[in-house]
């Protein structure tokens, strides 16, 4: 069923309904069927065509986190936590201060420093 539902998202690409919402369904269907990479790509266009999805950059973070990339996931998590305090959106920023907090763990113990 994922599959076609990317297909179905994927055509609907460049026309007139394309836009964050349209790059966050894709890519959340894509992390559903474990292309985190190409999951990371379509959170990465949401949060390019709308700075202030915070739930976009959540996605972004665990996109990449899945992806391997843990400072680029930190990063990600980072951004949407300021902008999820911006916006008043106290659950996601709590959500993505819990990740952040992780994803500067691995990165201490992946660089042998306490963190």
């Amino acid at each position: 069923m994922t599959a076609a539902i990317i297909a179905n998202l994927e055509k609907m690409l460049g026309g007139p309904r394309d836009g964050a919402l349209l790059r966050y369904s894709l890519g959340s269907e894509l992390l559903k069927s474990g292309d985190a990479s190409g999951a990371a790509q379509r959170f990465r266009e949401a949060v390019e065509r709308d700075a202030n999805y915070s739930a976009a950059w959540k996605m972004l973070g665990k996109a990449l986190a899945e992806s391997g990339d843990v400072a680029g996931a930190l990063s990600a998590y980072e951004q949407g936590i300021a902008v999820a305090e911006k916006r008043g959106d106290v659950q996601a920023a709590k959500e993505m201060t819990v990740f952040a907090k992780r994803m500067r763990k691995t990165l201490a113990d992946e660089n042998g420093t306490a963190g």
